[in-house]
């Protein structure tokens, strides 16, 4: 059993700023954010972006803003996502239900705007969040929860080295039906391998001439735990 007999609560997350090769992380401020997230996630087409959110359609970029600012005053911390190579915000997400008591925090409200999808951007901003959170902050876990009909954020966790844990039916009601939760985690013990492999899939030599990827996350990850 681990012995924490030492083990001391951990800090908040606070709004940060994270700089990667290929993208920037900066905390959402809405008179320096709003507009050009709002254009990230594709104005009238954000709603279609954030289906899965349990917050009603939006139907402009003030009722966006409406509800970031609803979250924050949950606990929701939002980031926003800067294309290093354009200076253009792509997309966004948010540290959620901080419990630093036992160094859990959850990513969650994650929204990759058209133009960081399938890009190294997108792989970026979720290593520099979990990096944050294990190295900086000393957390213990962190975890991933999404609709369980939300096929690509399950699909996207794993490929991002999330554990599958398990599904929490009827966990909640969101816009007016059921929600059926799945979740993931990582956890502190898993980070340094999950870390190598994450450095070793951004590493510029790891893309051709074209932007492609030699070698996907999942094969680094399987070299370096049969290594």
């Amino acid at each position: 059993m681990e012995d924490l007999k030492n083990w001391t609560p951990k800090p908040t997350p606070q709004p940060v700023t994270l700089k990667g090769r290929y993208v920037t992380i900066e905390p959402y401020i809405r008179a320096e954010h709003l507009d050009a997230l709002w254009d990230a996630l594709g104005r009238e087409g954000t709603n279609a972006h954030l289906k899965y959110f349990s917050a009603p359609d939006f139907a402009h970029a003030e009722d966006f803003g409406n509800w970031l600012d609803s979250v924050k005053k949950v606990g929701w911390l939002t980031e926003i996502f800067r294309d290093n190579s354009t200076g253009r915000v792509v997309g966004m997400a948010h540290y959620m239900r901080a419990d630093p008591a036992n160094g859990v925090v959850e990513v969650g409200g994650v929204a990759h705007g058209p133009a960081m999808m399938r890009s190294a951007i997108s792989t970026e901003v979720h290593y520099l969040m979990a990096r944050h959170v294990f190295d900086d902050l000393g957390y213990r876990r962190y975890e991933w929860k999404c609709n369980n009909d939300n096929a690509q954020s399950k699909i996207t966790a794993a490929r991002l080295g999330f554990s599958f844990e398990g599904v929490f039916r009827k966990h909640l009601i969101s816009r007016g039906a059921n929600r059926d939760t799945a979740w993931f985690s990582i956890i502190d013990d898993e980070w340094p391998m999950l870390k190598s492999a994450f450095e070793a899939w951004l590493d510029p030599s790891n893309f051709d001439a074209d932007g492609k990827q030699k070698q996907t996350l999942q094969d680094i990850r399987a070299a370096i735990m049969e290594g």
